[in-house]
């Protein structure tokens, strides 16, 4: 039995579900670079795979974070000469669709929502509540931009200008991945305004590159013996019993935002 398993394809299959953020709460599937590094170490190594396939369902999030998780794993996939996969589930969309990009081939099912490559600051306004509520507003700088956008004082035209060329460094950053990462695959066309395809049309503009899932596809490759290893975050006791904090409600309202975007 064990010489049987051992002569069979072994592909490691890594789930890449949720908010991609810094840090996460109890209750949350936060995804970043610190808590997926072990992950994907294991993956590209332990049991020799033939290759790596990612399940991706993610609206995005923090842009740093998707770049050094993509990163890491076209670091690893150089290093041990494994192809990567990309299975895109619901939705695969801004840093969830950088994750995909950093596949050498990227599969999405007829429904799935792909694409949204672009950078969104989204904040409130209080200035006028505070002072229907005779609440003054105290704050001290040293230098003049510390305070920038802040949410208690009126939006001022040059911060805002500001806010934009900050995200238009974001913006480029974005489009060089996938333009490295996609090539002669992407239409001739503008495809980094934000906008998002379903299924079909994301193949159309070469955002990705067939219709299929997971275990059917690693068979049609790698035969129908192959071995599918399942490798997954480690949840924390508290996640395991459920037990969260109040910031949990405001990073869950924020992770719902993320997927309400989608409809999801």
């Amino acid at each position: 039995m064990i010489n049987r398993l051992r002569s069979r394809p072994t592909v490691s299959v890594v789930r890449l579900s949720g908010v991609i953020a810094t840090g996460g709460s109890f209750g949350s599937n936060t995804l970043n670079d610190a808590g997926l590094a072990s992950l994907l170490e294991r993956a590209f190594s332990k049991g020799k795979p033939k290759a790596v396939a990612l399940a991706i369902n993610s609206p995005g999030g923090s842009p740093v974070q998707s770049s050094l998780i993509g990163a890491r794993i076209r670091r690893l996939a150089a290093e041990k000469n494994i192809p990567v996969y990309a299975f895109c589930e619901d939705v695969a969309a801004s840093g969830g669709y950088w994750l995909a990009s950093a596949a050498d081939e990227i599969y999405v099912d007829e429904s799935s929502i792909i694409g949204s490559v672009g950078v969104i600051s989204a904040s409130f306004g209080f200035h006028e509540f505070i002072q229907k509520h005779g609440i003054e507003r105290r704050v001290h700088t040293a230098g003049e931009n510390k305070s920038l956008m802040d949410p208690f004082k009126p939006e001022k035209p040059e911060e805002v200008e500001r806010l934009k060329a900050l995200q238009k460094v974001i913006h480029q950053n974005f489009k060089r991945q996938i333009t490295d990462r996609r090539g002669a695959k992407l239409a001739d066309r503008d495809l980094f305004t934000g906008e998002i395809w379903v299924g079909q049309g994301a193949i159309d503009v070469g955002l990705a590159d067939g219709i299929a899932h997971l275990v059917p596809k690693m068979k049609e490759i790698y035969g129908d013996k192959v071995n599918l290893v399942v490798r997954g975050q480690k949840r924390s006791m508290f996640q395991r019993l459920g037990i969260g904090t109040a910031s949990d409600v405001l990073s869950a309202v924020e992770d719902r935002t993320l997927w309400a975007q989608f409809g999801l």
